[in-house]
């Protein structure tokens, strides 16, 4: 490209402006299309920001550094690819996934395989399908909950008030659990017991223990194992991996929301397997039913 320099005018000139003002380096007023004293400022501050040398032209450098830095979220199509996709845009995903509970990491700007493993695990939590690609459903999705996720550092501990003090909660809350195999239906039974034990009048119970058929009001929980071959391909229930489940809450907040939209609602949690560390079988039901149950109490309190 032609490197544009004080004194030049045109569309290149009005297009470094209006990119300046996009991150706040220029009145939006001052995109005349004149490189002139306040865009040559404006250009030395970003360059000075961007770690280029000090100078106020835009050669190809400070062009590509400029072009990355206006992206906002939803300005493109995110996805893996090679070369990566990189920029502010990439960043806002970044930031917003970590906050959320899907990424831990170096925020680094580039669309690489974790960013993309963190954007399968968002939309699987969101019944959405888990492609890696970020385009109009998911970023509609990521623009829903910006209010739990914007301004907020990456989180990667799990807020957990224990469902033995959300005896409220129990009670509050129509959910019925199951599973399509004896290990996973072991869970849900498990997880019952758990929330009657500790309040008489809870409403989670496992399907084994209804008396009634469910009605729509009532949030249906499937405890499943990987390949759950009893899963149909076009259901697309939010789904939530109970690894890491240091994030188990965090994560499970925007699945429970979007699971309540669906007819019937319905939420899917996967377990990582039948054995957890060493334990034997019972153990491991009861791990994972006492960590699902405390998570789904922790979000359901907010």
């Amino acid at each position: 490209m032609k490197t544009i320099v004080l004194g030049d005018s045109g569309a290149a000139v009005e297009d470094v402006q209006h990119r300046l003002a996009l991150i706040d380096l220029l009145d939006g007023t001052q995109e005349d299309g004149v490189f002139g004293e306040k865009t040559a400022e404006a250009v030395r501050a970003f360059r000075k920001q961007a770690g280029l040398p000090e100078g106020d032209e835009v050669d190809e450098h400070t062009w590509s550094a400029l072009v990355d830095a206006s992206y906002s979220l939803g300005d493109r199509t995110l996805y893996l690819r090679m070369p990566y996709f990189h920029g502010h845009d990439v960043l806002e995903l970044q930031q917003a996934l970590g906050a959320l509970g899907f990424m831990s990491g170096h925020m680094d700007g580039i669309f690489g395989a974790t960013t993309e493993s963190g954007v399968r695990k968002f939309q699987r939590n969101m019944g959405l399908p888990s492609d890696g690609i970020v385009g109009a459903y998911t970023f509609a999705a990521i623009r829903n909950l910006h209010h739990s996720w914007e301004g907020k550092k990456p989180s990667t501990l799990q807020v957990s008030m224990g469902f033995a003090r959300a005896a409220d909660v129990l009670e509050q809350h129509a959910i019925c659990l199951f599973g399509t195999d004896d290990f996973t239906r072991g869970v849900a039974s498990r997880m019952s017991n758990l929330s009657l034990a500790t309040n008489p009048a809870s409403k989670i119970v496992s399907a084994d223990s209804l008396l009634v058929r469910p009605d729509d009001a009532m949030l249906l929980v499937r405890i499943a194992l990987p390949g759950d071959a009893s899963i149909s391909a076009d259901d697309h229930a939010p789904r939530v991996s109970f690894e890491p489940n240091d994030t188990l809450a965090l994560r499970m907040a925007p699945a429970v929301a979007a699971g309540q939209k669906k007819t019937p609602p319905r939420l899917t949690i996967e377990l990582p397997g039948t054995v957890w560390e060493d334990a034997g079988e019972a153990r491991s039901m009861q791990h994972y039913a006492i960590t699902l149950l405390d998570a789904l109490c922790t979000t359901l309190a907010q």
